[in-house]
């Protein structure tokens, strides 16, 4: 017979799991979606719908799931979150999974329902601008993106307006700082359409800059927090 504390605990972490899935596919979707659409129709969307697709599906998504798996949908995020120890080790690997499994699914509808134009939404970065500028922006933009995530967990919880501040700041950063870095933010957002449309070339950013930028996010708080928590 099942120890009823074990079976309990595996229900809790694949509800975890299927929000981390879902949560990243909805995100992926329209953020890649937006993408391609715009490209397929030769930039009559332009970059408000750009950028306020993806903020969108970050605020519902938040709302949707926050209170069942904190609402990463983010491998970087996931590592912020293991380092300010909001997250444990052992879960490690089901979030990892979890989020890049839903961009998979999301790059294939993506490609399957909407179109396959622009790489199908892949993040590219402008390289007449020089690369150490490049990374700069990108892990600065991540950085930004976890620093509000921090903000709202460690004040509000994923309460009230926290949806629309964490959504918020993505589209901000995509809006001001896309033509620059691409503005991922978000390895997985970045690693599924690439790898599926074969354009892997700036991959190298999106798998160092927005962890760069999320840990140091994540160590900034951690410190602080680590000190109050001390003074009190």
């Amino acid at each position: 017979m099942q120890n009823p504390r074990i079976t309990s605990k595996l229900s809790f972490n694949q509800k975890k799991f299927f929000a981390e899935l879902i949560g990243t596919f909805v995100l992926v979707v329209l953020a890649t979606g937006s993408v391609v659409l715009d490209a397929k129709y030769e930039g009559m969307f332009g970059l408000w719908f750009v950028a306020l697709c993806p903020a969108v599906a970050v605020a519902l998504m938040v709302y949707a799931f926050g209170r069942i798996s904190m609402a990463h949908f983010n491998p970087a995020v996931t590592i912020g979150f293991l380092i300010t120890r909001h997250l444990p080790k052992t879960l490690l690997p089901l979030y990892i999974f979890a989020e890049l499994l839903g961009a998979f699914l999301g790059s294939l509808f993506v490609k399957y329902i909407i179109g396959t134009q622009a790489n199908l939404g892949a993040n590219a970065p402008d390289y007449t601008f020089p690369a150490p500028l490049i990374f700069g922006i990108e892990a600065l933009a991540t950085a930004f993106l976890m620093g509000i995530i921090l903000i709202v967990v460690h004040t509000k919880g994923l309460r009230g307006f926290s949806g629309i501040a964490i959504g918020g700041m993505v589209g901000l950063d995509i809006f001001f700082l896309s033509f620059i870095s691409g503005a991922s933010m978000n390895p997985a957002r970045s690693v599924a359409p690439a790898i599926l449309s074969g354009y892997v070339n700036d991959l190298w950013l999106y798998l160092t800059a927005t962890f760069a930028g999320s840990s140091i996010a994540a160590l900034v708080y951690r410190k602080k927090f680590s000190e109050s928590k001390v003074r009190n």
